[in-house]
């Protein structure tokens, strides 16, 4: 990244996730970093304190650009009309997306861009493991906090490569474009494709158009690594281009011991990993094909993964005792509602499994949206769909009935709660003997300490 052309930043909306952390990589790298949000929460507002980034107040102060930085940069959260980012206009100061600005930093670099609907969190966070095992040069963008990483960016002048996890949202609120379009990869992933953004995709086929747009981009002697397994991936995958290098991937080889331990088989050696369910042994293969692409083979990969233990908030085992598992998963759309708890299940078949699922975005609480939902939540042995009405209120959406929400998903059995503490104690009144608790959510189940909660339940 060239520091002599931005030495002074400003962004707005900062206290985002990605934001904040992206404030501190510039920061850490000797730039003048400065910034406005409206709302901060935890652990953003404490790690840009510690580095002397939290701004005095919270809310929009124009005053601040009268210095005239170098570039800005707006985060989803702020509004078109926001007053910073109107003054920067107004006065002709360079303004950047969060992927405009890494494409800017990252030119004479190999972009790898890891796109879908879902799995691109764990698969991006396996390259990285990978890559930093083999202690390789590396700059990122990932979209979870990673166990050995003290930031989820990293720009630096030095890193031949750059492993970006692209996500198919908004890149600015005067950008409507997906981040996607905006890196410009040269190695592209597809993970897979299930209609979601609701509120900006407003169907199945516009949802799935902006996946064929990055498709299309692939560059002359570019790569495609695609999930041969997902209908709607090989929609937009058909391999018709000559000048591209396409390379389609499945489930890994494995096998499942009594104890629910995966064993990966390769040419080699049987490898016992961390990870388990079938949407993970897919990411597993995406992430052999990057490797592989960027000149880590067979079983330098394998020896690195043995040591992986997951995504933050991705399949996370927070609680555990001779005949119980909790898990948390950060699962909430269809397809990842399906797999996650097809995954617990499959794993310890032995095991009644109770899975919660709360409805928390647009998307989750719209009523157009949730017949996506009918055949994907079928493998608990008990099923609980949860939102908060408070949630709906504040999203400006219509109250939602219990028995239209289960008619949606096509299961009368479900149980659905509105109240968390309702949801606490019925939870904490359970009998935990071999059984397993799956708690499935992008929010917080109303304000519910789950790490408590499986401690209370692992006590016994």
């Amino acid at each position: 990244m060239s520091t002599t052309a931005y030495q002074h930043i400003h962004m707005i909306a900062i206290g985002g996730s990605i934001m904040h952390n992206l404030a501190l990589a510039l920061h850490r790298k000797g730039l003048k970093v400065t910034g406005s949000d409206d709302e901060i929460f935890e652990p953003a507002k404490g790690r840009l304190a510690a580095d002397g980034l939290l701004p005095e107040a919270e809310g929009w102060f124009p005053e601040k650009l009268h210095s005239k930085p170098d570039a800005v940069i707006v985060g989803m959260h702020a509004r078109p009309d926001n007053p910073e980012l109107l003054y920067a206009q107004e006065h002709n100061i360079p303004i950047f997306s969060f992927p405009e600005f890494i494409y800017e930093q990252s030119k004479n670099k190999q972009r790898i861009v890891i796109a879908g609907s879902h799995g691109k969190t764990s698969i991006t966070s396996i390259i990285l493991h990978v890559l930093k095992y083999h202690n390789r040069l590396f700059d990122f963008a990932v979209g979870a906090q990673l166990e050995g990483f003290d930031l989820m960016v990293k720009l630096t002048e030095d890193a031949p490569i750059i492993i970006i996890e692209g996500d198919e949202y908004l890149s600015s609120p005067i950008q409507r474009v997906p981040k996607i379009h905006k890196y410009h990869h040269h190695i592209g992933v597809i993970s897979g494709i299930s209609w979601d953004h609701i509120n900006v995709f407003p169907t199945e086929e516009n949802y799935r158009e902006q996946f064929k747009i990055f498709v299309d981009m692939t560059p002359k002697a570019g790569t495609l690594i695609y999930n041969q397994d997902d209908e709607q991936v090989q929609e937009v995958c058909v391999p018709n281009n000559s000048d591209v290098n396409y390379i389609g991937y499945t489930i890994h080889e494995h096998k499942i011991k009594k104890s629910g331990k995966t064993i990966l088989k390769t040419k080699k050696d049987d490898v016992e990993i961390q990870l388990f369910g079938e949407h993970n042994l897919r990411n597993i293969s995406a992430a052999k094909e990057v490797c592989k692409q960027i000149g880590i083979k067979g079983q330098a990969f394998y020896e690195a993964l043995a040591t992986f233990k997951g995504a933050a908030r991705r399949l996370e085992k927070i609680g555990e005792n001779e005949h119980t598992l909790v898990y948390k998963d950060f699962a909430h759309a269809p397809s990842k509602l399906k797999a996650t708890s097809e995954a617990l299940k499959k794993q310890y078949t032995e095991r009644e499994l109770i899975a919660c699922l709360e409805l928390h975005t647009f998307s989750s609480l719209n009523k157009d949206f949730l017949p996506q939902y009918n055949g994907t939540f079928l493998s608990p042995d008990v099923k609980i769909v949860y939102f908060n009405p408070k949630t709906l209120e504040h999203k400006r959406m219509p109250a939602l009935d219990p028995e239209d929400l289960k008619k949606a998903f096509g299961d009368d059995s479900i149980e659905v709660y509105t109240d968390s503490q309702k949801l606490k104690d019925y939870l904490l009144g359970t009998d935990w003997k071999n059984k397993n608790l799956l708690m499935m959510t992008s929010g917080n189940f109303g304000n519910l300490d789950l790490q408590q909660l499986a401690d209370t339940i692992t006590a016994s």
